[in-house]
């Protein structure tokens, strides 16, 4: 270990510069990452990078999950709950079968059951990959919110899949209402157990003496507890990452200071940048060790790569199939609910037909397949599902994670109206500060305004909407008025994205943020 550690730090230094390579040339990194793993694996003398199959998912997934679930909108997770769960729980069960039927028909030595191993491996697209390729081209808020909600959720209903066909493979078995049940407890006790920890930390963070090093601590710590502690009882470390995670992140500003969420934020984007380049990277790195593995399968390299090719385009026609029937779906639903689209169009659902690249989970589960069963004989074709997956990974990476930008301009996607032009929101927010603001020092602090020169500079600045970046001196009494009625223009915030739906809850977040900056200067005024 020792002796790889400065291979270790240029392999870090190398996914920064790829990062930054990308950026400028305006290419999602995830795909230059692949392909320079599979470059960097070509060099003679490369030491092989392996993490330990069993850790793949602790190591990786939830801090990835948990990051994910803190930067969602519970609002727009709810709003478009339908189409989110038909593609997260419908669409990747589909997209599973299909994957198992071809398998079975086609890969020779292949039941239906290690088909099924590989479909829940393969069937969730990445979120990684799509929110680093949807920066360079704009897209409708409706399209971003339901990429980034059914990211949160597809992983937990393939991970499920893949369980339980891991079970049927390692038993030979599948019985039915057990697994209907297992399903049923995996998915309440997933949930329940992360709420459960999320209320304990909730409550740790605000009944302990904690300052900021010791709330980021715990922001790490969490993530992991929540998930082993749900597959401790065989309920879904998943789905408790995620509730947990969302729970939390309504909660950020019950809890946390401003000091903590600005600062936990700086750590956390960080750690996820890190751990998402360390993990495409591996993608390209592994390859060696799955092509030698094939050989020891017997299978040849060219007959190995039809089949990942072929699952390739099982999950894309799959996923542009499940696109434009949710289409008809919601025309029909239009005629009994309000809430669908009556005219939908076939723009957006040849975007998110095309959002399909795979990539960090699919991956991690690929690894975490076991070498041997548990009688001690070897996991049928696990090499071969790994060299599927890995092509699976590389082809909608590079075909759709390069094309996609082309075709979302190409199309050109309406205006959907869901949100507020985004200059108009900044303004109608700016005036409703402004005014409760005026409204609150009037009625709670008169008599300071009419005497201090802070407060009425501030006063004279929310009455003409303008803002100052000017340092002076602030007495302590002042400092607890200003404190206070910061706090009560979060609430405002806060209340105003609950009760509107129309406001986007990304900008609100923004204005939040310039709150907690300007708590943080009045600590050093």
């Amino acid at each position: 270990m020792l002796e790889h550690f400065p291979f270790y730090l240029a392999l870090i230094v190398l996914i920064v510069l790829l990062i930054m390579l990308a950026n400028k040339i305006k290419v999602a990194y995830p795909v230059l990452l692949v392909l320079a793993g599979l470059g960097v694996c070509l060099i003679p003398g490369t030491p092989p990078l392996k993490i330990d199959p069993e850790l793949i998912f602790i190591i990786f997934l939830p801090p990835l999950l948990y990051e994910a679930a803190w930067a969602n909108s519970w609002k727009e997770l709810w709003h478009w709950r339908r189409i989110i769960g038909s593609f997260a729980f419908i669409v990747v069960f589909l997209t599973a079968v299909s994957v198992a039927l071809v398998a079975n028909s086609f890969i020779p030595g292949f039941s239906l059951a290690l088909g099924f191993v590989l479909g829940g491996i393969v069937s969730p697209p990445d979120a990684v990959s799509a929110a680093a390729i949807l920066k360079f081209v704009k897209v409708p808020k409706r399209m971003a919110s339901i990429l980034e909600g059914e990211s949160l959720l597809n992983d937990a209903s393939s991970l499920i899949i893949f369980r339980f066909a891991m079970i049927a493979v390692g038993t030979g078995q599948f019985i039915w209402y057990e697994a209907a049940l297992s399903f049923v407890w995996m998915v309440i006790g997933g949930v329940g157990i992360g709420l459960l920890i999320g209320l304990i930390f909730l409550k740790a963070h605000k009944w302990l003496p904690t300052d900021v090093n010791m709330d980021i601590i715990f922001s790490l710590v969490t993530p992991y507890a929540m998930y082993i502690a749900a597959e401790e009882v065989h309920a879904s470390g998943v789905l408790a990452v995620v509730s947990g995670g969302l729970f939390l992140s309504y909660h950020r500003h019950v809890f946390l200071s401003s000091s903590s969420r600005l600062k936990g934020e700086n750590v956390w984007q960080s750690f996820v940048f890190l751990l998402n380049g360390l993990v495409f990277m591996l993608i390209g790195l592994d390859l060696p060790e799955i092509t030698a593995g094939l050989k020891d399968e017997g299978i040849g390299f060219y007959e190995a790569t039809a089949y990942g090719l072929l699952i390739t385009a099982v999950l894309i026609l799959g996923r542009m199939i499940a696109a434009f029937g949710a289409l008809i779906v919601t025309k029909i639903a239009s005629y009994f609910i309000t809430v669908a689209d009556r005219n939908p169009g076939t723009k957006a659902p040849l975007v998110m037909g095309w959002t399909g690249m795979r990539g960090v989970v699919s991956l991690a589960a690929a690894l975490s397949i076991p070498v041997a069963l548990e009688n001690g004989t070897p996991f049928p074709h696990r090499d071969l599902v790994l060299y599927i997956t890995f092509i699976v990974i590389l082809v909608t990476l590079v075909l759709q994670g390069l094309t996609l930008p082309a075709l979302i301009r190409k199309v050109q996607l309406p205006d959907y109206n869901d949100h507020l032009p985004e200059e108009e929101t900044e303004n109608l927010i700016r005036e409703e500060l402004a005014r409760e603001s005026l409204g609150y020092l009037k009625q709670h602090h008169a008599a300071e305004l009419e005497h201090s020169f802070v407060l009425q500079k501030l006063a004279n600045q929310w009455r003409n909407q303008l803002e100052s970046d000017e340092t002076v001196h602030v007495p302590a009494n002042i400092k607890s008025i200003y404190k206070n009625l910061l706090d009560n223009q979060r609430q405002l915030l806060l209340r105003k994205n609950r009760l509107e739906q129309r406001i986007d809850e990304e900008i609100v977040r923004k204005f939040l943020h310039q709150i907690d900056l300007e708590e943080e200067k009045l600590k050093h005024a």
